[in-house]
C-alpha cells in the first residue's frame, strides 16, 4: 500500500497563520479535542476559525478558549454553540511541561493548525512560545520578503 492510503483522511481544517508572526515558537506538541458531533460535522466542511483563539491551562486541564465552530445547518435542533470552551486532550506530563512554560517562563500556549490526521480523528497542533516585540516582526517580515525576492530573481535568471 503506497504512502496516499494513510494520507487519504489527512485535512487541514483551520490554521494560525498569524501564530507564527506574532510568537517565536519553539516547540509544540500535538492534542486531541473533544467535540460533539455536530462540531465534526461542521469541521468536516472545513468550517472552523481558530485565529482569535488561544490555550488555557485551568486545574491541570488544557482548555481552548473562542474557537469558532459554525454550526451545522441540518442538526439546528442539537446543534452546538459556537464558541464554547473545549477541552484538550494531552498527557499529564505535557500539560504540566505546558503549565510550567506558560507560568514560569513566561511563554504562550498558540493553536496553531486544527486538522484532521490519517486516521480521521481531529488533532489540534499546539505552539509553545514567547511573543515577539515590534523589532522582531519587521525582521521576520525582511527575511520573508528577501527569500520570495530571490526565488523570484532564480527562477526568471
Amino acid at each position: 500500500m503506497a504512502k496516499d492510503d494513510k494520507d487519504k483522511n489527512y485535512k487541514v481544517v483551520a490554521e494560525n497563520r498569524r501564530a507564527r508572526y506574532d510568537y517565536a515558537i519553539e516547540d509544540d506538541l500535538e492534542v486531541g479535542i473533544v467535540l460533539q458531533g455536530s462540531e465534526v460535522k461542521s469541521l468536516r466542511e472545513g468550517q472552523a476559525n481558530i485565529a482569535e483563539s488561544y490555550v488555557e491551562v485551568k486545574d491541570a486541564e488544557l482548555w481552548l478558549v473562542n474557537a469558532y465552530v459554525a454550526p451545522y445547518a441540518p442538526a439546528v435542533t442539537w446543534g452546538h454553540e459556537e464558541t464554547r470552551r473545549r477541552k484538550l486532550l494531552a498527557s499529564k506530563r505535557e500539560i504540566s511541561r505546558l503549565w510550567n512554560a506558560t507560568q514560569r517562563e513566561g511563554y504562550t500556549a498558540v493553536p496553531l493548525v486544527l486538522y484532521f490526521n490519517h486516521r480521521g480523528r481531529v488533532k489540534m497542533k499546539v505552539g509553545i512560545g514567547k511573543g515577539k516585540k515590534a523589532h522582531d516582526k519587521r525582521e521576520t517580515a525582511a527575511k520573508r520578503d528577501w527569500q520570495r525576492q530571490k526565488a523570484r530573481l532564480l527562477r526568471e535568471g
